[in-house]
């Protein structure tokens, strides 16, 4: 069925009608897992519009709403089945509507008051029912299959694209749909790299090495990295990889339902300032994770979000000596009333190969 709360947001913001145009929220709304999609939510119905590649899946998928699959522009669909006819505004999701479309709407319905909205629907997005918990822990069980498969492959002289490329197959085969994103190998000094992609650069004896993937799996996605190291890293990476495991443990022990994303980035910062390390964490402490990879809300210094309870995100602290090497762990959590539940269980002990 459609989620109540797209109907609920027609009162909430005085609209008369609610458009759905990304695809993870479509899939939210409605369980349809296609690619183009556009929900049209009034006040008395709603419609599901989609191209007729989509005609039998979106029967079979799409319930509490008039099916319509044309293969055409939604706007000339909307206008041909007169879908806003005494429709006056029309609320739609301004993070994902670019600036043309949006002129493309206002040029065929010059009456209607557009009303952008960002973040639309996120808090209800983030608070994961229990079987959407259930579903991040099986895509996060086969990324916790994949790290104990590819330990046993990292060798030195195996190249960061090496990696890469079993971290792909290994996915594929336990049963991965797709990778999340681009995997992260970066070894050596180029572990510094907080977002380097896997290059020629050959593993060598001493080095430490980060892996940074995920995979959806049944629409959901994981997300985790793992910094390990073959051969001995020296005191330096030791002293570095327990600041970075700390940070996370008290970060994940601090968040609660109801805290401020600043405030749980702040948990983790501070371990690393006092740890002499503050200048050297480059990013936030983490994302919200779900139908997408990077999810509301954003846990960061920047940011004005506040952590809903049961919302899935990622806890990755990490410190990055250019030149040198970094490190970064992360973990996906579901953030409850006194705390985080874990969804992996790979350990966070520094692995040594």
């Amino acid at each position: 069925m459609m989620r109540q709360e797209l109907r609920l947001a027609l009162g909430d913001f005085d609209v008369d009608a609610v458009f759905v145009s990304s695809v993870p929220t479509i899939r939210w709304a409605c369980s349809f897992t296609g690619s183009r999609a556009l929900i049209v939510q009034k006040r008395n119905a709603a419609y599901f519009l989609s191209d007729a590649r989509y005609t039998e899946q979106a029967r079979r998928e799409v319930q509490g709403a008039d099916v319509i699959t044309k293969s055409a522009r939604f706007d000339d669909v909307v206008l041909e089945a007169d879908l806003l006819q005494g429709v006056r505004s029309v609320l739609f999701q301004a993070d994902h509507m670019t600036v043309s479309e949006l002129e493309k709407w206002r040029t065929r319905f010059p009456s209607i008051q557009w009303v952008p909205a960002t973040d639309f629907l996120s808090v209800a997005v983030a608070q994961k029912l229990p079987d959407e918990v259930e579903k991040l822990r099986r895509a996060q069980a086969v990324s916790d299959e994949v790290f104990e498969a590819v330990l046993s492959l990292i060798k030195p002289g195996m190249s960061e694209i090496e990696i890469a490329a079993e971290i792909i197959c290994l996915h594929a085969q336990c049963g991965a749909r797709r990778m999340s994103f681009e995997p992260i190998v970066v070894s050596g000094p180029r572990s510094a790299l907080p977002h380097g992609r896997a290059s020629a650069r050959k593993i060598e004896r001493g080095d430490v090495v980060l892996l940074d993937y995920g995979c959806y799996l049944d629409g959901f996605a994981s997300d985790m990295t793992r910094t390990i190291a073959v051969g001995d890293p020296g005191s330096a990476v030791r002293q570095a990889y327990e600041a970075v495991r700390e940070a996370q443990r008290r970060a994940i022990g601090g968040t609660v339902a109801g805290i401020p994303a600043r405030e749980a980035d702040a948990i983790a910062r501070k371990v690393l300032v006092v740890a002499g390390y503050g200048d050297r964490f480059a990013h936030g402490l983490g994302h919200g994770i779900g139908l997408s990879v990077h999810e509301w809300p954003r846990l960061s210094p920047l940011s004005d979000d506040v952590v809903p309870a049961n919302a899935a995100v990622t806890m990755e602290p990490g410190i990055y000596l250019p030149g040198q090497f970094g490190i970064r762990i992360e973990d996906t959590v579901v953030v409850r009333e006194f705390g985080c539940e874990r969804l992996g269980t790979t350990t966070r002990d520094l692995i040594v190969l």
